[in-house]
């Protein structure tokens, strides 16, 4: 028997066949291995304490598998996001302590109202402003930045600045701060991770290793040697708003950031969801996944953890396991209820350099180089803006790496409508049309050039078709008659090309050269044709091309733009 959608917050989870409750199940149970210690070692990149990344995993993914509308998207901790919230804090508060964890779900708390403001107000088209391009790259220098940093914690080494300035001089001192015991932890965790994954790949490698480092720690007594994570609180998180003084100087200190993790948040979890919804045919409401992801964020500011986003990896992890609903993501979280409830003492003993070497590997899976090969081979330009956002994010930190990404971002979108390449129409026997370089200044009829704009017109490009409509109008034409643009792919025209469009008609006009109009949708609520219709007049705009030459033949000594009198 099917279980039936009955109410539209299940829509991720229902319906579900009978046939899909074992490998839904079995998918969940893997996911949990891999993302408990993949969330463990997040909270190595956020600075806050390693119950913090169990509890992501709990109300925040709940809530989501509840609530969303796609079926495969996991949400959960995410590295992107940790480092843009360890940026912002790290000054506020001392690392891991009672006031650094209250920042952190206040900044969840922000995260989520302006998720649900996106919902309501129906911002998803926000995502597709954070390009790929400028995505993989913001990425992958969050995963060299993550990689590079979690190499000091491998070895256990703590350098004060005096000490950062005398290493920077001489690498070879930091022998001196090594701890091999460490070393051998961390180099044994990366062993067992690569070798599950080459040779074993059913074998959760990870989880295998944490295991494996934590029974050693215990059974050699090595807590001595080694910094492990201590006693961990058992039991589930309380519900209770962070303890901060939400004063409108605070809020507005961690505005942008909230700001930097809302884009983050839209460009990750809107191209994974849109991805699976079009593979598996499935409908997605993106205002319902965007509210779903507002409130997971409230669920996480108000249990004491930090914020969560939808995962890529995870996402395909769960679906290469099988699981093709959120009933997979509701097994993960019952399995991390298990694990608060009665296996947090064994945590007491997991060593630190364990977690860096994990977090060693989520810097190394954020690495993209075939992305980037990828973007250099089909689009040199995009490559070195992708390399650009690397480069900051590496030096300079994630905070203004995420702003170069979203400027970088909308000057590429820019960048395209600034300077569309527009052509020329003209007719090919027996009844084609084909487009030609403006260059070639071709006519579609002996007295009439059809011009077509390929972008939606305003402020940034009207300059540009005046002076194209300049060069190709210019003295020397003297069959020119009739002047026509063609708006097939204008989508608005605003305030300062619509004037622009005024001033060539006059000018036109002062040349007996009629200006024209075609391909106007033929809608009276279309935006465009009023905006023509009101300016030019009906007489000068046409819904198809046969249209226009008709009138142009028919009125072959009428005025310039003006149609002959029936």
């Amino acid at each position: 028997m099917d279980l039936k959608v009955t109410n539209w917050c299940l829509a991720g989870l229902l319906p579900i066949k009978q046939s899909r409750i074992i490998p839904e199940i079995v998918a969940g149970l893997t996911l949990a291995t891999i993302a408990i210690p993949e969330v463990m070692g997040y909270t190595k990149i956020s600075g806050t304490p390693v119950i913090t990344g169990l509890y992501t995993l709990l109300v925040p993914m709940a809530l989501f598998a509840l609530l969303g509308s796609s079926r495969h998207l996991v949400v959960g901790a995410d590295s992107a996001t940790a480092a843009i919230l360890a940026t912002a804090i790290a000054g506020m508060a001392a690392t891991g302590s009672a006031d650094y964890v209250a920042l952190a779900g206040m900044l969840a708390l922000m995260v989520g109202a302006l998720l649900i403001f996106a919902s309501v107000a129906r911002l998803g088209f926000m995502a597709d402003f954070l390009s790929r391009t400028v995505l993989t790259g913001f990425l992958t220098g969050v995963g060299i930045q993550v990689a590079a940093h979690s190499i000091l914690g491998m070895g256990e080494v703590t350098l004060t600045e005096a000490d950062a300035l005398a290493l920077w001089r001489n690498p070879s001192s930091a022998l001196a701060h090594i701890n091999l015991y460490a070393v051998a932890v961390s180099l044994g965790v990366l062993a067992i991770i690569f070798g599950c994954k080459l040779f074993v790949k059913s074998v959760p490698g990870a989880i295998v290793a944490l295991a494996l480092a934590t029974f050693v720690c215990w059974q050699f007594e090595l807590t001595s040697h080694l910094a492990v994570v201590g006693r961990v609180p058992a039991g589930l998180p309380e519900f209770s708003l962070p303890n901060v003084n939400w004063s409108p100087g605070l809020i507005l200190q961690l505005g942008p950031t909230a700001l930097a993790m809302l884009v983050v948040i839209l460009a990750q979890s809107a191209a994974t969801a849109r991805a699976y919804a079009t593979r598996y045919d499935e409908p997605l409401e993106e205002s319902t996944d965007l509210r779903a992801l507002g409130l997971a964020n409230l669920g996480a500011g108000l249990t004491g953890t930090f914020v969560v986003n939808g995962s890529p990896t995870k996402s395909k992890m769960v679906e290469s396991a099988g699981g093709r609903s959120q009933l997979s993501m509701l097994v993960t979280v019952l399995v991390v209820l298990l694990v608060l409830l009665f296996f947090t003492g064994l945590l007491a003993y997991l060593p630190e350099a364990a977690l860096s070497a994990i977090v060693f590997k989520i810097g190394l899976d954020l690495i993209d180089l075939g992305g980037m090969k990828k973007i250099y081979k089909e689009r040199q330009p995009e490559f070195w803006v992708s390399m650009a956002t690397i480069l900051v994010v590496v030096v300079a930190g994630v905070g203004p790496g995420i702003v170069l990404a979203i400027v970088l971002s909308l000057i590429l979108h820019t960048r395209h409508g600034y300077h569309p390449v527009n052509v020329l129409l003209t007719r090919e026997p027996p009844d084609n049309w084909s487009a030609r370089p403006l260059a070639t200044g071709a006519l579609a009829a002996p007295d009439l050039m059809i011009y077509r704009f390929t972008h939606g017109m305003y402020y940034a490009n009207a300059d540009l078709m005046a002076r194209e409509v300049r060069g190709l109008t210019r003295a020397g034409m003297p069959d020119l008659r009739y002047f026509c643009i063609d708006i097939s792919c204008v989508d608005d025209i605003d305030f300062t090309a619509l004037e622009t469009l005024k001033i060539l008609k006059s000018e036109l006009d002062a040349r007996h050269i009629g200006l024209l109009f075609v391909h106007v949708l033929d809608d009276p609520a279309a935006q465009s044709r009023r905006q023509l219709i009101t300016a030019f007049g009906a007489a000068q705009v046409f819904g198809t091309i046969d249209a226009l030459l008709t009138h142009v033949a028919a009125s072959p000594e009428a005025l310039p733009g003006e149609r002959p009198a029936t």
